[in-house]
């Protein structure tokens, strides 16, 4: 009876594990954490997700998300929401001090893996192509609290740089409509919403941490380029552009992320999109 009493409370917290291990919390299910959190739910996923905005709960429940109201300005997230195995965050805020507080709160949660989605913008135009190693740009709030959130051994934490978000309703042709568009001869850094959700999803699946990866497509075409093609495509007149003397430009590389997971990119030609 002993014996099956201590395989019986085994097999329950192995159980328990399991299940733990398909819940994903996606902090911030907007533009691209709600379609995100829509494919991991087909996936077979337990998804909670979370908005600061009360009317979008409804809205995010039918669709399947176990919905929180929460902003991390708040003194508590409630505590049930962060009872996941892996925590995406999708959000805006760069309010460094919210997240030391949002950190001491997942230190003392069972989550074992922190994905936190940050942005190519920490990297300086440096006029050469940029990997990880590169320097970062002095007092981006970003930079501080990408440190916080990797300073942390309770969980492994993954910092996933995003190049320019485009895709559906982000469609370059509708950007500085008013507006003349600068640093034509720079190049842009792109990456589609699918290609960051099925990089996403890898990240879940694999059992890495403490790691940085940056996210862009392949393609590089000049500014001058690529947005007189996105008007042209859409019909639109060819744009106005600010030449200046001197450009300043960065060219974002994927070469780790592609070669740890030997991804390729679904939307590789931006002017294909």
């Amino acid at each position: 009876m002993l014996y099956e009493s201590i395989f019986l409370e085994d097999f329950r917290l192995v159980k328990r594990m399991n299940q733990l291990e398909k819940r994903i919390g996606i902090l911030g299910c907007g533009w691209l954490g709600k379609p995100l959190a829509v494919a991991l739910l087909n996936d077979g996923y337990a998804v909670k997700g979370s908005t600061t905005t009360p009317e979008k709960v409804d809205q995010l429940e039918q669709l399947g998300i176990d919905t929180y109201l929460v902003d991390i300005a708040n003194p508590s997230i409630p505590e049930d929401f962060l009872n996941v195995s892996v925590l995406i965050i999708c959000i805006t805020s760069k309010s460094v001090s919210d997240f030391e507080r949002l950190v001491s709160q997942i230190e003392n949660s069972p989550i074992q893996k922190v994905i936190f989605i940050s942005s190519t913008s920490v990297y300086p135009n440096l006029n050469i192509e940029i990997t990880e190693e590169d320097q970062l740009a002095e007092g981006n709030a970003l930079v501080q609290i990408e440190e916080v959130l990797q300073g942390s051994k309770a969980y492994h934490s993954i910092v996933l740089r995003f190049a320019g978000l485009l895709g559906y309703n982000r469609h370059p042709s509708n950007w500085f409509q008013n507006r003349r568009i600068p640093n034509p001869d720079g190049f842009v850094n792109m990456i589609h919403r699918d290609d960051c959700i099925a990089i996403l999803k890898q990240l879940i699946q694999q059992n890495i941490g403490n790691e940085v990866f940056n996210a862009c497509s392949n393609h590089h075409p000049t500014r001058r380029d690529f947005y007189t093609n996105a008007r042209l495509r859409k019909g639109l007149p060819a744009p106005e552009f600010v030449n200046v003397s001197e450009e300043s430009w960065k060219i974002i590389s994927s070469n780790k992320l592609q070669k740890a997971f030997g991804y390729s990119f679904k939307y590789d030609d931006l002017f294909a999109i």
